[in-house]
């Protein structure tokens, strides 16, 4: 089972943050990724990038667990996820966020790398 996500375009200060990490996760998204992995049971779960969409990538969420050979893990606050390493490149400096509203619940990507956004906001260029 794959989960939509949405990306939503950051302009950030010029300031350098020190992260170890390539991807940050705001609480809600760890209790959001706590959750999913607990009544999965599974480790965690597994960021990639597909060709699509009017703006030419999306993220796509699965199940994960195990990590392939050039896979990035990115372990916060007890919950995992694994990057492929395809889109790696495209998510260093990015913060995942989960959200709810009446129309929707879903994981956010706010990424300062992203050049441009679909006017729906599922897909993006670098």
């Amino acid at each position: 089972m794959t989960f939509g996500a949405t990306v939503r375009a950051v302009k950030r200060a010029s300031r350098l943050i020190p992260s170890r990490a390539a991807l940050t996760l705001t609480p809600a998204a760890v209790k959001k990724v706590s959750d999913i992995t607990s009544k999965q049971k599974c480790e965690g779960l597994k960021i990639s990038v597909k060709t699509r969409g009017c703006n030419g990538l999306t993220y796509v969420l699965d199940y994960c667990n195990s990590a392939g050979k050039f896979d990035e893990v990115v372990e916060q606050d007890g919950v995992k996820i694994v990057i492929d390493s395809k889109a790696l490149m495209t998510l260093i400096g990015t913060e995942m966020d989960y959200t709810t509203n009446k129309l929707a619940s879903e994981f956010v990507f706010n990424n300062p790398n992203i050049k441009g956004t679909c006017g729906c906001g599922e897909s993006f260029s670098v």
